[in-house]
This record gives C-alpha cells, sequence and structure tokens, in this order.
C-alpha cells in the first residue's frame, strides 16, 4: 500500500485540470488512507461460522464462488431494488411535502438505473479479484482447523481489500451526488437510502463469509454515498502537501473510524436506554449506521476546511439531517453530545495549528445543530 504504483491504483487518475504533482500528492495521500480504512471491522458473525470451514472459504473465494455470488446478487437486484424503493418512500414520503421538495425531481427510474450500473461495477471487481489474489495467505492461517479462522479471513480480506473498487466506482459516485445536489441537495438523502437498503437486502440471503465479503465492497458505495469523499479529494489537489489544513486532515483521516466507534461508544453509555426508529444504539445496524454517520460529520467538516468556506455543511448536511433524523426517531441532543465528543477528540488528536484550521468550521456547524436552532 505504501508505493507509489498501489497509490495510483487505489486513487486512479480523477485529478482536477490544472492540479500539480505535489497536489496530486495531496489528493492521493488522502485517497489511499480512507482505502486503507476498508481492512477495518470486518467480522463474521460467531454463531454462524459453523456452516463456513476453511474448504468453504476457499470454494467462495474462487473464481467460480465469486461469479456464483455475483450471479445471486444480480439476479435479485430487480425484485430487491423495487422493495427498497418502497422502503424508502414510506420512510421519506411526508418529508417531501413537508420539506416542500419538488417531487418531480425525484425519479425512482433514474436511481434505480444508477444503482444497477453500480452494483454491476462493484460486482465486475468482485470477480476479477478472484484471479489476482492467490488464497496460500488463507490456507496458512487456517491450519487444520474446521472452524473458520477469523485472523485468515481477516488475513486474506486485507489482501484483497476493494481499494480497487473506490477507483473504479469513486468518480462515479461523486458524479451522482453532484448530479442529485445540484438540483436539491436533499435529494442525495433518498438515493442515500435506496442504496442503502438495496445493499442490506441484497446480502440477507448470503452465506455468512458472503456477507462479509461482499459486504466490503458494498461499503465502499455507502461511504461514497453518504460522505462527499470526491469533494474533499477535489478541493484537496488545491492545497499544498503541507498546508496546515491537509496536515490536519491526514492527520485525522487515519483515525475516523476509530474516532466514529470512540464516541459512539460514549454517547451509548450517556444514553442506554435510547431507542431509535431501527433499535436502540447498541444494537449492530444501529450502531455501524451511528458510526458511519460520525465519520459522515467529520468529513463534510474537512471538505468545509479544504474549502474555505461551510457550504457543504449549510446547503447539504444541515438539511439533510433536518429532513432524516426526525423521521428516523433521532433526536437532536444525540447529535449535540456527538458534537461535543468529537470537539474533544480534535483538539487531543491536533496540534492548536492544526486544529485552528478546522475550528471555524467545526463552530459553525455546532452553532447550526444547537438548541437554540433546533429543539
Amino acid at each position: 500500500m505504501d508505493d507509489t504504483a498501489v497509490v495510483k491504483e487505489v486513487l486512479g487518475n480523477n485529478f482536477p485540470p490544472g492540479s500539480n504533482i505535489e497536489n496530486q500528492t495531496s489528493v492521493e495521500s488522502l485517497a489511499q488512507q480512507w482505502a486503507k480504512k476498508y481492512l477495518q471491522n470486518l467480522q463474521v458473525d460467531p454463531s454462524n461460522q459453523e456452516s463456513s470451514g476453511p474448504l468453504n472459504l476457499s470454494e467462495m473465494l474462487s473464481p467460480v464462488g465469486r461469479e456464483n455470488t455475483a450471479k445471486k446478487i444480480m439476479d435479485s437486484l430487480r425484485t430487491v431494488s423495487a422493495k427498497a424503493w418502497n422502503k424508502t418512500e414510506a420512510l421519506l414520503s411526508a418529508e417531501v411535502q413537508q420539506h416542500r421538495i419538488d417531487s418531480k425531481i425525484i425519479n425512482p427510474w433514474e436511481i434505480a438505473a444508477d444503482s444497477f450500473r453500480i452494483y454491476q461495477k462493484a460486482l465486475d471487481v468482485y470477480t476479477q479479484q478472484a484471479a489476482e489474489r492467490p488464497l496460500s495467505i488463507v490456507t496458512k492461517l487456517a491450519g487444520e482447523g474446521n472452524l473458520l479462522d477469523e485472523q485468515a479471513l481477516s488475513a486474506y480480506i486485507e489482501q484483497v481489500a476493494p481499494n480497487q473498487l473506490a477507483t473504479v466506482i469513486g468518480a462515479d459516485i461523486g458524479a451522482i451526488r453532484k448530479k442529485y445536489t445540484s438540483v436539491d441537495p436533499r435529494v442525495i438523502g433518498f438515493v442515500s437510502m435506496q442504496f442503502h437498503y438495496t445493499s442490506q437486502m441484497l446480502i440477507e440471503p448470503l452465506e455468512p463469509v458472503e456477507q462479509v465479503l461482499v459486504g466490503a465492497y458494498f461499503k465502499v458505495i455507502d461511504d461514497h454515498l453518504y460522505m462527499p469523499l470526491q469533494r474533499a479529494y477535489e478541493a484537496a489537489a488545491k492545497h499544498d502537501y503541507d498546508s496546515p489544513v491537509m496536515s490536519a486532515v491526514q492527520q485525522l483521516l487515519p483515525a475516523s473510524t476509530q474516532i466514529a466507534k470512540k464516541i459512539c461508544q460514549r454517547v451509548i453509555e450517556i444514553f442506554p436506554s435510547y431507542h431509535s426508529m431501527s433499535g436502540m444504539l447498541i444494537e449492530p445496524v444501529v450502531k455501524t449506521s451511528s458510526i458511519r454517520d460520525v465519520e459522515m460529520f467529520q468529513v463534510y467538516l474537512w471538505v468545509c476546511a479544504l474549502e474555505g468556506n461551510i457550504a457543504a455543511i449549510q446547503q447539504e448536511l444541515f438539511p439533510l439531517c433536518v429532513m432524516l433524523y426526525p423521521t428516523l426517531k433521532v433526536q437532536w441532543e444525540l447529535v449535540r453530545q456527538m458534537l461535543h465528543l468529537l470537539r474533544h477528540e480534535i483538539s487531543d488528536r491536533l496540534s492548536p495549528k492544526q486544529a485552528n484550521t478546522l475550528m471555524p468550521y467545526f463552530q459553525a456547524m455546532s452553532h447550526m445543530f444547537s438548541s437554540e436552532v433546533l429543539d
């Protein structure tokens, strides 16, 4: 992951016109660090491990096994996409009227077509990588046990971590985000929920090992839809590699998942009985979404600092949260507590000079979500 060739493979050639080599390195560094984070949090449900031994794992990871997995997913995509849209529409239909969103700009057929193209590309990468990566590391670590060795699976996932996928679809999802947010930033909420529910439903009938492996690829899609990563990379290209704001973002980015986990755990301790629409905060699905949301806030903060204005938060993040969070029964007090904890994490992990590049934008974000604005 540290050589130039791998860095270029991770990021590709999606540099804005006129950017120089040093600024390209800034973008490469951010994208490479983000790609590394896909190695984290990839676990198999221990209760389901008994049906997935090393041989089963080898079969699933083989070219034929991957092709079979991809076929199962693509065969169900049309039906699942329709179900996911029904769920998204049921969740957000009232918000269209309440927030006075023009229903004509929300085109389910267009969103379905975009999702089909993205899932097809993701599965193409998934099947292609079967021929590129050896199973020897799994065979070596799995030993002679009958149960799936979690260390072996983690090691294999590290070898096939979907860094290439970020290169293949990163620009495409960035274009999708730009297309929908340019009309009305809130529309990306419908698109994100559609993809989110689609991924959940596609993975549900798969074997546990397939769920972990394919889920890692779908997480790339989820992250790029919820978080303006491509926008962050484009903004980074306008900065020198050693600029104070780049230094701050580079310091925080590799730790963003760890920061999000720490904050979510603390929020769970503060609100032990809190229950959102999806369940209690401690439940796996809710916890995963919560961690993603804390990371989302971090990325929007970086975008604002890199762009030098609060447009991303003001025009996109805040309206999205106002539309989605009450519907999902996420109370503003939880958001404010999360921001309070995030401020401490930023201060603890950065020098005063680095922190000062982010704090004006953090203060603006905190004021927008304050009790004076939101009950």
